[in-house]
């Protein structure tokens, strides 16, 4: 049984790590095993410590943008709590404007702009199709920069 963002926090209470106040979510990366797996270990080794979504995914799923000091427990890909991160900066950016210095910060491939910029744009073509929206350079997106503030061991 999956379990909720309350039963999460007291695991880690239990642990001696208590969360600063603020929202809590639950959340994972990658839209496959291999991804998820890959971003995970980009993440714990402190090589990728920024993320990005598609502003438009946001209100099509009904949840809130987030914020400076949102945390996120987040799971691998077979819901499995692995680390928190708490985000730290958000920036709403068109696609075509992310920087270069962005793009290095999500620690992907050779963590050049131009890497950045196909492998996203996959990634946001496959989601525009599940929203039904039409990939374009100006779309908005969601640009976090994050720190990691608890691993699960």
């Amino acid at each position: 049984m999956d379990k909720n963002v309350d039963e999460l926090i007291a695991e880690l209470a239990e642990r001696g790590v208590h969360l600063p106040k603020g929202n809590v979510g639950i959340g994972g990366f990658g839209d496959s095993e291999a991804l998820s797996e890959s971003l995970i270990t980009l993440i714990l080794t402190g090589v990728k410590r920024g993320t990005c979504s598609l502003v438009w995914s946001w209100g099509f799923d009904g949840t809130t943008l987030p914020a400076v000091g949102d945390m996120e427990i987040v799971l691998d890909w077979h819901g499995r709590p692995t680390f928190v991160r708490r985000t730290t900066e958000v920036e709403i950016v068109p696609f075509d404007a992310v920087t270069a210095d962005f793009a290095a910060s999500e620690g992907e491939g050779d963590r050049s702009l131009s890497h950045w910029q196909t492998e996203h744009w996959r990634f946001f073509t496959d989601e525009c199709k599940r929203i039904g929206r039409t990939v374009d350079k100006s779309m908005p997106l969601v640009c976090e920069r994050f720190e990691v503030l608890y691993t699960f061991a």
